[in-house]
């Protein structure tokens, strides 16, 4: 059975809840169901040999936890004698059963089940009469490892999710991210490490604050393995959505990752892996969510602990947090003397231009291209995620950069790499195939300039400019006040006394790139038409911004007018000749 076969399968248990329940609250049957047949099946062949071992070490007076962990296989156990297959033989008891079955597992699965409130739900279902038949629809689901992957069941359970967040008007893209999106940035971020992709038994660690179902996670270490299977990759996650949290932990439990590192709760207000470094990060934050909810928190720690803090370079306007996430991440770097860290993290526009000069935005952005952080930003293509239509943007970030990157910023213009989807998802239309994973790749890999031809004119794909080319003085040019007479008002008073008093209606601000010196620009471009003015320096403040689409904008020059009269006169002919049709 596919992914989508098995969806449409799972989805089908929809049918036997309407009217009793929701279309919002489906999911909070369907999720937690389709969790436990999972485990029900991947414990299916070590059952018995965990009983056994069960008894022989209580009978020995010994822990038997440890004992059952090895003997079954995995990071988790169950010790009832029942299964969903069993707890179909006993139909009156359905309920308890199910209970005691659930209790019988490990306590990291407990926390799983705890976490989608599944006992409130089994109570609901027996009060309804449906415990039984949708346990019974679900005992005959096999979702046996061997049967599906656990890339197909990470699939399954997004398009699962997805879907109950369209009936429940919830944003989906707060859950996970695309898998084509992830594939890219994983290639992305792997990319330079030779060491990972090749020397045997290497162990690396990777960190999702905005983990979702796992998804990241999940393709990273596909993606790692399948390049050097000797490799390891330890994951460590954190995320707010109870249910995306309990399947997280679900998918890293059965892939034999330690779930002690995946956290539940607001990474940004409640830092549940503070810290620990790490050797790659992914993150895809929620673009646009305002955090007014956690302001007084991220200001104290602002303000009380600077840079030994997270968010030592600013603050953000409280519309939008992404660039919070961004903050977190670089706090989360592994120090270069221990070997440097690259992460890779989806934003929208707003943060490569939003804010002036001495804002909270423009200082992030400065922070990060004077500590010559930012290796790339690759503009996606639009209609790449499931709840937005937006423009998109990877930030590669780095404290390791090889020597040819160091100063350097490439911008990657990706957005004309893709191709239609079959059938649209939510909001994405658009999916990069894995050609065009493979051209953004090599793109970033050879960190050159190059261009694509397009309409037989070339078009460029990827400039490379240096840090500084980002940056801007902001100067208040300011001119005198004039009394009556027209003459310059002179200051009375203090450090202005004999000098021009300032024209607040009169002032004005010019922004001079940081490559020009600030006397020449305003000799040039001021002076000749304000030859009173001067400059305040007092008030000149540094900023930094990333105008994308600026850098790769080809100028079309107009056609020419003899073609466009024409044209005209064709559509004028066709309108005169349909007016005389209609006087006949």
């Amino acid at each position: 059975m596919n992914q989508q076969s098995l969806s449409a399968f799972i989805w089908s248990v929809a049918d036997l809840l309407r009217g009793d329940y929701k279309q919002s609250e489906y999911g909070k049957i369907i999720l937690p169901f389709t969790v436990l047949r999972r485990l029900d099946c991947v414990l299916e062949s070590t059952k018995i040999a965990v009983l056994a071992e069960k008894l022989v070490r209580e009978q020995a007076g010994l822990n038997p936890e440890p004992f059952l962990l090895r003997t079954s296989g995995q990071r988790f156990y169950n010790t009832s004698s029942l299964d969903l297959k069993k707890l179909m033989g006993d139909p009156d008891h359905i309920g308890e059963n199910l209970r005691a079955y659930m209790q019988a597992f490990s306590p990291a699965v407990r926390d799983i089940f705890e976490s989608f409130e599944f006992h409130t739900q089994i109570d609901k279902l027996a009060k309804s009469g449906l415990l039984y038949i949708v346990t019974e629809k679900f005992a005959n689901i096999d979702l046996h490892p061997n049967v599906v992957s656990n890339e197909q069941m990470g699939a399954v359970f997004e398009e699962l999710i997805r879907k109950f967040a369209e009936l429940s008007n919830e944003t989906a893209g707060e859950h996970f991210t695309p898998r084509d999106a992830i594939r890219l940035m994983v290639n992305l971020i792997f990319i330079e490490d030779d060491t990972a992709l090749t020397k045997p038994s290497v162990v690396r660690s990777l960190y999702d604050p905005t983990a979702g179902t796992g998804g990241m996670l999940s393709v990273a270490d596909e993606h790692l393995t399948s390049l050097n299977p000797g490799a390891r990759l330890v994951m460590y996650g954190q995320e707010l959505n109870p249910e995306s949290y309990a399947i997280c932990k679900a998918d890293m439990l059965i892939k034999g990752q330690d779930i002690a590192n995946i956290i539940f709760g607001n990474t940004l207000s409640a830092d549940g892996l503070s810290g620990k470094v790490f050797d790659y990060m992914l993150s895809n934050p929620p673009f646009g969510v305002e955090w007014k909810k956690i302001e007084a928190i991220i200001r104290k720690e602002f303000e009380q602990m600077g840079f030994n803090g997270r968010f030592g370079p600013g603050l953000p306007r409280v519309s939008d947090g992404s660039l919070l996430f961004l903050l977190h991440l670089v706090n989360k770097m592994r120090p270069l003397v221990d070997g440097g860290s690259r992460f890779g993290i989806v934003l929208n526009g707003s943060p490569l231009f939003t804010g002036g000069a001495g804002s909270g935005e423009s200082e992030i952005r400065r922070y990060m291209l004077e500590n010559d952080l930012v290796e790339a930003i690759i503009a996606l293509p639009t209609d790449m995620f499931y709840n937005t239509g937006i423009s998109t943007y990877i930030w590669i970030v780095s404290n390791r950069k090889p020597a040819n990157r160091k100063g350097k910023l490439q911008l990657i213009d990706g957005s004309g790499f893709w191709q239609k989807m079959r059938k649209s998802l939510g909001n994405k239309r658009k999916e990069l195939s894995p050609e065009h994973i493979e051209d953004i790749t090599r793109l970033f890999g050879h960190f050159e300039e190059s261009t694509r031809e397009i309409n037989g004119n070339p078009v460029p794909i990827s400039r490379i400019f240096k840090n500084e080319d980002f940056g801007y003085r902001t100067i208040t040019v300011e001119r005198p006040e004039r009394d009556a007479d027209g003459k310059i008002v002179l200051g009375s008073k203090g450090k202005g006394k004999g000098k021009p008093v300032p024209d607040g209606s009169l002032r004005d601000t010019e922004n001079v790139p940081l490559s020009e010196d600030v006397a020449t620009y305003f000799k040039r471009e001021v002076l000749p038409h304000a030859p009173d003015a001067w400059i305040d320096h007092e008030k000149t403040k540094v900023g930094y911004e990333i105008p994308f689409n600026r850098h790769f904008y080809v100028f079309k020059p107009p056609r020419a007018l003899a073609e466009i009269d024409a044209e005209l006169k064709g559509v004028t002919d066709r309108i005169l000749t349909m007016i005389g049709g209609l006087t006949h």
